[in-house]
């Protein structure tokens, strides 16, 4: 093999990968949020979970993507752990199907020769001004150029049947009983952490069998490694995550290792099966009979093989579901005991939840993460807000001291909050992303800066405290009273502003009435506090310095009804379709 032709096969897996990355994302622009609609809606019990995993993923051809989806509906507790790892159950099985396309259209059919006519029509539908239209037609070019890329794989391979002295050390790989069936798993493991896509790993093993240089025990026990390195890519992008993110890497773990141990147990009557499965189905001879061999790929035991594998395959993690769906909430018992919540969870609380290790693979869902994280960040501000309430009605100078340091807390963490997620979205912004998903992303960027004002206004508030207390002015009866319904208006508004942001993640945001009603409100009690505060000091002049104080938080709580109504105009701008 010469150096031209080892850059080839270099090049044709890139393409090959790259092919599967635009198709998969292509697929996910199309679906929408359609997509997640299905997984929120279907996943009461661990078996409907199973078959929404199965087919998201079987729609959108990424496992990856499914099992960040599911992660980030359990940090925003619309999926139990255990509902999680139903669906990424049903995943597994749904990442099935890249196998047997890839062995059918790939292999049989040789989709390739229609590549090149279809991106014709990608590139046309690529250039129209229509989302969708766009959507359809990156997907069509991912088809395209993951099926061309396998045309060249195979066609830059060697044929070691041409060189009978590597084909007999490749041979002597196999001539080792058990301890071969576990070198290959190895090598299938390696292989898919190496590159990073168990699906591209088993076009190659495909590849790898229907050339003739491992034979199709070996080849299943690569398969079984794949299974084991997939899991593993998924457990070093959580390491960086959530503590639900780590348990839901860890349950996809448990599940694959336990499935490779059973099949390691039962090696050989499993392929039995299977070959008896494919014998029965398909009319073709038995790839795991002894004696069986490939001679050319194209030839009947050639295509025995490739549906052998896929099926061993499919009835790997079929059989596993079908095993482990009974212990699901055994499953999220043992994850949890072991991924451990950290003992402070003040701490947790502050950090992001949902954005955890980069933009994802696709925009849209990167958009998703986003917005997620931005609820959780309106959620956070409330929290500050009502410790200004407190901090209001403390009259222990100490326990005051420790609310003021909180609300200075909050107003750092908005800050710091405020920066992550617009780094976050600069990064998403640089990618390829449609003309709604750039609106979303303008208005975010407005959202979280609002939201960082509302953080300031809580520090505001305790800085105007501090200065009342330390020139020893107090609030009377009335004054407190006012105070604490301006303080309950503004958690009020806070509401409005989190249902608004959460209807419009879920695509149902209609109108913001709630919004205006909850400004209208706070300008009413602003106006009326203001105006009897004025006549009490013309009346009798008493008290003018506390009165100011007073004023001027009443006058901090009505900016961030300003700043909470901002919010829900962006997101009427942006989300609330015409």
């Amino acid at each position: 093999m010469g150096i031209l032709e080892f850059f080839t096969l270099l090049g044709a897996l890139g393409m090959f990968l790259y092919g599967m990355n635009l198709m998969s994302s292509g697929l996910q622009k199309v679906a929408g949020e359609r997509l997640r609609g299905l997984l929120s809606a279907m996943t009461s019990n661990p078996f409907k979970g199973v078959l929404t995993g199965l087919g998201i993923t079987s729609i959108i051809q990424s496992s990856s993507a499914t099992t960040v989806m599911v992660v980030s509906f359990v940090n925003a507790g619309l999926l139990t752990l255990a509902q999680a790892i139903g669906v990424i159950m049903g995943a597994n099985i749904g990442t099935t199907v890249t196998a047997w396309m890839v062995a059918w259209l790939g292999f049989k059919a040789d989709i390739s020769t229609l590549a090149i006519p279809l991106m014709l029509f990608g590139f046309l539908f690529s250039n129209s001004k229509k989302d969708q239209r766009k959507n359809i037609g990156e997907l069509i070019i991912g088809f395209s150029l993951l099926f061309l890329g396998l045309s060249f794989m195979k066609e830059s391979v060697p044929d070691l049947r041409e060189t009978p002295q590597v084909l007999e050390f490749v041979k002597t790989w196999a001539s080792h009983g058990f301890g071969s069936v576990l070198l290959f798993l190895a090598f299938g493991t390696v292989l898919t952490l190496v590159l990073q896509s168990s699906s591209a790993t088993m076009a190659i093993t495909l590849i790898m069998l229907s050339m003739g240089w491992v034979p199709f025990n070996m080849a299943c026990a690569m398969v079984l490694g794949e299974n084991i390195g997939t899991t593993i890519t998924a457990n070093i992008a959580a390491s960086v995550g959530n503590t639900q993110a780590k348990r839901a890497a860890l349950s996809h773990t448990i599940f694959n290792v336990f499935g490779v141990i059973w099949a390691l147990i039962l090696y050989n009557p499993f392929l039995q099966f299977v070959g008896s499965i494919t014998e029965t189905l398909f009319g073709l001879p038995n790839p795991a009979a002894e004696g069986f061999s490939v001679t050319e790929a194209e030839s009947v035991e050639g295509t025995a093989a490739l549906y052998g594998l896929s099926m061993l395959h499919t009835l790997f993690n079929l059989i596993n579901t079908l095993l482990l769906v009974w212990f699901t909430k055994r499953i999220a018992q043992a994850v949890s005991w072991i991924v451990r919540a950290p003992k402070n969870q003040e701490k947790e609380v502050f950090k992001l939840k949902y954005i955890s290790a980069g933009p994802l693979a696709t925009p849209e869902l990167s958009v998703e993460q986003a917005f997620e994280e931005i609820i959780h960040f309106a959620q956070i501000s409330k929290n500050g807000a009502e410790y200004t309430q407190a901090a209001i009605n403390e009259a222990d100078s100490d326990k005051f001291e420790s609310l003021r340091e909180e609300l200075v807390k909050y107003e750092e963490i908005s800050d710091r909050i405020e920066y992550e997620i617009a780094t976050f979205l600069n990064d998403v912004s640089t990618g390829e992303i449609s003309e709604s998903t750039s609106v979303k992303i303008k208005a975010m960027y407005k959202i979280i800066g609002e939201l960082e004002s509302l953080g300031d206004s809580g520090e505001t508030i305790s800085r105007i405290l501090s200065r009342k207390n330390i020139h020893k002015k107090e609030f009377d009866a009335n004054a407190i009273k006012s105070l604490n319904a301006m303080a309950e208006a503004v958690i009020t508004a806070y509401d409005a502003m989190i249902a608004n942001l959460t209807a419009a993640h879920k695509g149902e945001l209609q109108e913001i009435s709630n919004a205006y009603n909850a400004e209208e409100r706070l300008n009413t009690l602003r106006n009326n506090f203001r105006d009897t505060m004025i006549e009490n000091i013309d009346n009798s002049g008493k008290n003018y310095q506390a009165s100011v104080y007073c004023m001027d938080i009443i006058n901090a709580y009505e900016r961030m009804g300003d700043f909470m109504i901002n919010v829900s105009q962006d997101l009427e701008r942006a989300f609330i379709r015409r």
